[in-house]
């Protein structure tokens, strides 16, 4: 670890006062950081002569995972060279490392690609659009969230074959919508920028003003669509909760609901007994107790909210690109009668990816770490959120509702004009999530008012999106060799 990363986090043993710096003395720190780290210097990046095998670091986390799941993880990634970057954080973590920065410490998503933005509900029954993934969440630079975000854009834009000048606009436009909307920020009060939330109203007045600025009837066609598009999905989320989870998920027999088994994606822990050295018995009793340890990091609302509800099935289910393979349960729970069920999803948290490179997190728990990253970064959060350790050692847990009208985009489907505006939705997003834990005065004073910033991290996101296509070659080379096992259409 570099004296760097030791001096960007402070521990909580270190000093208990807490600072108060006018608003001039952070203006100042942002200032003086961009002399010392110029914005322009993301330009021109190249990979570390010593840069790691990135199939190498693939193996290294597949070590820790269930092996008969790691084909299927590779099999996902083998998509296009968008879903190997949305597995491949452990990669770009090392990357970027050696890459400039600021000084300049917020709470990190981590893995801050445009699929981990969607739309959810809040405790209120809103719909809002946030962040929505958290497994790699730690303090560290701003800037690494915002290449990551960046260079998945232009990724996802050649992937879906865009203009040359369309997947400039798009990654330009992410970026942009980050620094603009940080200068917001730096204006607004401390209780104004943690309430800030971008709500579905609001996600519909933009799209109404960008169609209002459409030239064209084209364009002005293309906008149309996008809005009813928007509309269809915002409908399609509110229909996603756990009342429809199982019509989808169980089948009613012998009296009760259980979790249907759909090997190799959804195995009811019924038939997983044996994988955990454990009888039917068993395992529901580990599961129960589990359940117990989990309901005591609630608050105590919360906790007895969630003592009115019976745990009826338990099953292990494959969940995304990147975590495939990590074990992943669903959580069947009934509260006043079997159509009143409850669906709470189980992951299991290990050390961030960036803690191979940036100071260890201040909480010995993973789950822990995952869950006040969470906390920290939306603008409101899942009530049931909550972590437990695993049953088997060194295993760690966190808990959070399965379907909260959750959704998100199929970024395969979509066309210029609306990864534009989602880049755009996802860079203020990014910046809200940055200024509540950051601070939003420094980091809008380095970053500027001009567009040089944007330009060279839209430099890098190019360069990256070259790496990263290397990297798949490589990485199916690995899979051809038999170096890699993978298992397609799972």
């Amino acid at each position: 670890m570099t004296e760097q990363a030791q001096s960007e986090q402070a521990q909580p043993d270190e000093e208990s006062r807490v600072d108060h710096p006018s608003v001039a003395e952070r203006t100042a720190r942002g200032k003086s950081a961009r002399k010392a780290t110029p914005v322009s210097s993301h330009r021109g990046w190249q990979p570390a002569d010593d840069r790691p095998d990135p199939v190498a670091l693939l193996e290294e986390q597949n070590l820790t995972r269930v092996p008969d799941l790691v084909p299927v993880r590779h099999g996902r990634m083998m998509v296009s060279p968008f879903t190997f970057y949305r597995g491949a954080a452990k990669i770009m973590a090392a990357d970027l490392k050696d890459t400039p920065r600021a000084g300049l410490i917020v709470q990190l998503c981590g893995d801050a690609h445009l699929s981990n933005f969607g739309i959810f509900a809040s405790p209120e029954r809103h719909l809002l659009f946030d962040l929505n993934d958290f497994d790699e969440t730690l303090p560290g630079p701003f800037e690494y969230d915002v290449l990551r975000m960046t260079a998945s854009f232009t990724i996802a834009a050649r992937n879906n074959g865009f203009s040359s000048s369309d997947i400039r606009e798009v990654t330009l436009q992410a970026v942009r919508s980050y620094r603009e909307a940080m200068t917001q920020f730096s204006g607004m009060g401390t209780l104004d920028i943690w309430y800030a939330r971008m709500s579905e109203q609001e996600l519909m007045d933009a799209m109404d003003m960008a169609r209002a600025n459409q030239k064209g009837k084209v364009a002005k066609k293309a906008s149309k669509t996008l809005e009813k598009n928007a509309l269809k999905n915002a409908a399609k989320a509110r229909s996603r909760d756990s009342l429809q989870a199982l019509a989808k998920l169980a089948e009613f027999v012998d009296g009760r609901y259980r979790i249907i088994s759909q090997p190799p994606i959804v195995i009811p822990v019924r038939d997983l007994a044996e994988t955990f050295g454990l009888s039917a018995e068993e395992a529901e009793a580990a599961v129960r107790e589990q359940l117990v340890s989990y309901r005591q990091t609630l608050q105590d609302d919360r906790r007895q909210l969630l003592e009115r509800f019976e745990v009826v099935d338990v099953a292990h289910k494959v969940v995304g690109v990147g975590s495939v393979g990590n074990r992943a349960f669903i959580a069947l729970l009934q509260g006043r009668d079997e159509q009143a069920p409850l669906f709470l999803q189980v992951k299991e948290a290990t050390a961030s990816v960036l803690e191979d490179h940036l100071p260890r997190s201040v909480y010995d728990q993973p789950g822990e770490r995952v869950v006040q990253g969470q906390r920290m970064m939306q603008a409101a959060s899942d009530i049931f959120l909550g972590w437990t350790k695993g049953m088997q050692a060194d295993r760690y847990l966190y808990w959070r509702q399965l379907r909260d009208m959750k959704w998100s985009v199929v970024v395969e489907a979509m066309v210029p004009m609306g990864m534009t505006f989602y880049a755009h939705a996802c860079g203020w997003t990014l910046a809200r999530a940055h200024a509540r834990s950051g601070d939003p005065v420094a980091i809008a004073a380095y970053l500027g008012g001009s567009d040089k910033f944007d330009r060279a991290v839209t430099d890098f996101a190019y360069r990256y999106a070259d790496q990263n296509d290397l990297d798949y070659q490589l990485f199916l080379d690995a899979v051809r060799t038999g170096r890699l096992v993978a298992r397609s259409g799972v």
